[in-house]
């Protein structure tokens, strides 16, 4: 059973925390990595670092361009993360742009990425016809997930089609816009995660974008499976530092009752 998948069996109220490779520094990857698994984080996200981040806000954007200087590269992070598993249990995603992967070689890249212990990526600018018609029979080769996005303004029957065809987890962006940001009310985004619910999709959700304490956990572990937590992460690492105890810090004031 795909990692992913057998988290999503166990229970509820997840929390996955995103993070930059090689950010602050090149070979805090693993250090970062390590801290959120001792925290008791359910799975995490990596961020492939990107030129051109389409989906992501000005922190992100920034912390990408500060990985990209200190020296990140895919072939960088795959060297990195060659060993994960012999300490890492907990799930872990990759989250990017497809042209890199392009540029690495979707196939050589997949095959890496499976081979490291990856469990699923997260691609916003693969559009989701192009994976079902050229690269699915890949993903399903080297037992990787491919994780739709969803939004407000997503048609009822794009996310039924999304959900027929996907497998491991929906992620739920709770606001039109990009990564950091909520400019919709508590209220609104309630209607939205209520209507979700209400189409009967068999795949598990996970709610994002703007989650960025205890209050967003909570509300979106009353909607959905649980939470993805980037921006205020990324924010708390380049104020506190990478240590253990940072990170334990942070995931404590997101976890607590």
């Amino acid at each position: 059973m795909n990692r992913i998948d057998d988290i999503f069996s166990k229970k509820d109220g997840l929390l996955s925390i995103y993070f930059t490779a090689g950010y602050p520094n090149l070979n805090d990857t693993m250090a970062v990595l390590t801290g959120l698994q001792k925290a008791g984080v359910d799975f995490v996200e990596i961020g492939m670092p990107f030129s051109d981040p389409l989906a992501d806000g000005p922190v992100i954007q920034r912390a990408s361009l500060d990985a990209l200087n200190n020296g990140m590269t895919l072939h960088v992070l795959m060297t990195q993360l060659k060993d994960m598993r012999k300490s890492i249990t907990i799930p872990v995603t990759l989250m990017g742009y497809i042209n890199p992967i392009m540029h690495y070689g979707v196939e050589n890249f997949l095959r890496d990425a499976a081979n490291c212990g990856v469990d699923a990526l997260i691609v916003p600018d693969l559009p989701w016809q192009e994976y079902l018609d050229n690269y699915k029979t890949l993903f399903d080769k080297y037992g990787l997930r491919n994780i739709p996005l969803i939004a407000p303004q997503t048609p009822d029957e794009r996310m039924k089609f999304l959900d027929a065809n996907a497998d491991g987890f929906i992620y739920m962006v709770a606001s039109a816009g990009i990564t950091g940001n909520i400019k919709t009310s508590e209220d609104y985004r309630s209607r939205y995660f209520d209507h979700v619910s209400s189409l009967g999709l068999k795949n598990k959700r996970m709610i994002g974008f703007g989650v960025k304490d205890n209050e967003g956990f909570r509300h979106a572990c009353a909607h959905a499976s649980g939470a993805i937590i980037g921006t205020a992460f990324v924010n708390h690492i380049k104020t506190n530092g990478v240590s253990e105890e940072s990170i334990k810090a942070f995931v404590d004031s997101i976890k607590k009752n």
